[in-house]
């Protein structure tokens, strides 16, 4: 192994910068000299991008576990009392690991595989020199790298090896869901007794009378807070982009969320919930 620093490659120069053939040979570095460069593709197997091996399979999967998310929250009378910005807003703050529980208790699997790539000379010589920075937009988002898919999917694995229960994975999500510090709520105060409550009810289910339960719930929530490690963007790009595309996860369940509710109910709750939580 080379004595590089954290986070530098073996394949790149000093500092990130490209291989020296590479920044002899392409357009985009001698004909542009006062744009920064886009950092070169990492030849490390780690950062090599991969993708679904089975995608449709997967990405249906993945859609079932936003529809039972969704079930979930229409089902749960504190949530859905809360103001409608508060729900917003909790469910755009904590979608991908309420997302990442549903995977895991529904022991969703998948395999990826290294996503095929053009030959460094290839690249170089499709390369246009006006490619790289047009108009001020960003280059296109990376695809997956292999190190954070297994990550992924050693959290996955950290929770199949505890064996939870249903009711055990409901109130995990609610402790999760409920969290007092998403900025801009209407009712933090309220949202974080609801956590509480999500707390001392996970705490009772994990201690029934086992000794031994205070360590399986220390357990539990380590492995729980794994979850934020985990960017939304890995999984958008990894279960719903190669179908598609680019979407919304966050205003997807909320639309469905929405659409699950009867019409009437829905324009009456709006109107109860506006008044109620008035200050």
């Amino acid at each position: 192994m080379s004595s590089s620093q954290p986070g530098t490659c073996p394949c790149q120069g000093a500092a990130g910068r490209p291989a020296i053939l590479y920044a002899l040979l392409s357009p985009s570095l001698r004909a542009r000299p006062a744009v920064p460069p886009a950092p070169s593709r990492c030849l490390c197997r780690q950062h090599r991008p991969v993708r679904l091996c089975a995608p449709h399979r997967t990405c249906r999967e993945a859609l079932d576990v936003l529809a039972r998310t969704v079930g979930f929250l229409r089902n749960l009378p504190s949530f859905c009392q809360l103001p409608p910005q508060d729900q917003q807003r909790l469910l755009r703050g904590c979608w991908g690991p309420l997302f990442l529980l549903g995977l895991a208790q529904d022991t969703v699997t998948f395999e990826v595989a290294e996503a095929p790539a053009p030959s460094i000379l290839k690249k170089i010589l499709l390369e246009e020199p006006s490619s790289r920075v047009r108009g001020g937009q960003l280059p296109d988002r990376p695809q997956p790298s292999l190190a954070a898919v297994q990550w992924l999917q050693c959290c996955l694995e950290s929770f199949w090896s505890l064996e939870l229960g249903p009711k055990e994975y409901a109130y995990l999500k609610e402790t999760i869901l409920f969290n007092p510090d998403v900025p801009g709520l209407h009712a933090s105060s309220h949202i974080g007794h609801l956590q509480q409550e999500a707390h001392h009810a996970l705490c009772e289910v994990l201690e029934p009378w086992c000794p031994t339960g205070q360590g399986r719930l220390a357990r539990v929530l380590l492995t729980a807070s794994t979850l934020k490690s985990i960017p939304p963007s890995l999984l958008g790009d990894l279960f719903f982009r190669p179908i598609i595309g680019d979407i919304d996860i966050a205003g997807l369940l909320e639309d469905m969320l929405l659409l699950s509710q009867p019409v009437p109910a829905q324009a009456e709750s709006k109107c109860r919930l506006g008044r109620s939580w008035q200050h």
